[in-house]
């Protein structure tokens, strides 16, 4: 499969379209969760204007009051288009996809599909924090595979999870989160193939978590897992959400593979009662006619992490940093600093910025951060030097 270079950005860098004052107007979480003399670089939320066809196509819904229940594979489609293009992948078949109010809603009702209570889900710590939270709720248990010190899937801890997890007859799933969240790896087509093999083998279903696969950088080569050899029952969970912030407008598709047509079909009609039609007009108009906004954002996050290393190197040279290929998330190595398991807390505290601990994270995450460095290059800034700040 051969990866589609990214357009020529044609429009300017939406990092660079928002004051401050601007964004501390917004009520959502990221701006509303702390006091307002602490600078929010923690949830996934871009501080970005939306891209205008997004605009246009919520606005045309809202002035027609269109906004009914969602129906037709519009969305379907325009991701279909998306991804024979921008990854050159045709494999994304219409009919074997369901419109899912979220991912991890979405990611819940297809572990529901291939698990029962008291099954195996693996995971690959550090990750996202819902992960274990999500898995919990449904009375699965959590199995973990830790990623390498390089940041990358161990295939033979991965190996040794799939093992222990259908020990005893029962049925076990992994749950994949590629791109990966929070060091922003993205896996390669041969570790998704190994990945696929040991599924074959150890009889576990794969369902991964590609939320944030339109954020691959222009040379980060994202492969869909279900695009690789022996990938044939595996389940997918992608959306226009993380790409051009949309969380709020909620839609999903869950896409299955050939073998897992039979496995998609069995999700209950109610589960597609809980998209937003407004949410899946917003994403359907992202994917089809976003991406040249989306390649002016991608542009500007790739000079925010060449900024972020370089401010690292300035002003708190002990931490840890290595850029990611995907996300618009930085996955900072604190333990230097002497700051404990959470140096989120101290950074807090004492500088008055927002990160994301990385005990949340699971194993590995601890003397670690999350940063969220989709914003503009002064923010940025402002957010290490209150770091500095922090530990001096």
């Amino acid at each position: 499969m051969t990866s589609i270079p990214h357009e020529t950005p044609g429009e300017p860098n939406p990092l660079n379209a928002l004051t401050l004052d601007l964004l501390r107007r917004r009520t959502s979480m990221k701006w509303r969760t702390h006091p307002s003399d602490v600078l929010p670089l923690w949830v996934a939320e871009m501080d970005v204007p939306l891209a205008e066809p997004v605009v246009r196509a919520v606005t045309r819904a809202l002035t027609l009051g269109d906004t009914g229940y969602p129906s037709g594979t519009a969305y379907a489609r325009a991701l279909a288009g998306f991804a024979a293009k921008r990854w050159g992948w045709d494999g994304l078949a219409v009919e074997r996809t369901a419109i899912v109010p979220d991912v991890m809603l979405g990611v819940v009702e297809m572990l529901k599909l291939v698990t029962a209570p008291g099954d195996a889900v693996v995971v690959n710590p550090p990750v996202y924090p819902p992960f274990f939270a999500f898995v919990a709720h449904m009375d699965r248990r959590i199995a973990e595979a830790p990623l390498g010190a390089d940041g990358r899937l161990d295939l033979d801890v991965l190996e040794q999870a799939y093992r222990r997890a259908v020990t005893g007859g029962g049925r076990a799933a992994h749950l994949l989160c590629s791109p990966h969240n929070p060091t922003g790896t993205v896996h390669t087509a041969r570790e998704l193939a190994a990945v696929a093999a040991l599924a074959d083998r150890y009889g576990v279903r794969v369902v991964a978590d590609e939320i944030h696969a339109p954020l691959a950088a222009p040379d980060g080569d994202f492969v869909p897992y279900l695009a690789v050899p022996g990938a044939q029952n595996g389940l997918s969970l992608m959306s226009a959400s993380k790409g051009w912030n949309l969380a709020g407008l909620k839609a999903a598709l869950a896409i299955a593979g050939p073998d897992a047509a039979a496995d998609l079909a069995r999700m209950p009609e109610e589960v597609g009662h809980g998209p937003s039609h407004v949410g899946v007009l917003a994403h359907t108009a992202a994917l089809s006619e976003g991406t040249a906004w989306l390649d002016a954002l991608l542009a500007g996050l790739d000079d925010n992490r060449r900024l972020l290393t370089a401010l690292l190197a300035e002003h708190l040279p002990g931490v840890g940093y290595r850029p990611g290929g995907a996300t618009y998330l930085a996955w900072l190595d604190c333990r230097a600093l002497g700051l404990g398991d959470d140096p989120a807390a101290v950074f807090l505290e004492r500088g008055r910025v927002a990160l994301s601990p990385g005990p949340d994270f699971g194993t590995g995450g601890a003397g670690h951060v999350r940063l969220n460095l989709a914003t503009s290059p002064e923010i940025l800034t402002e957010g290490v030097r209150r770091m500095a700040r922090a530990v001096r």
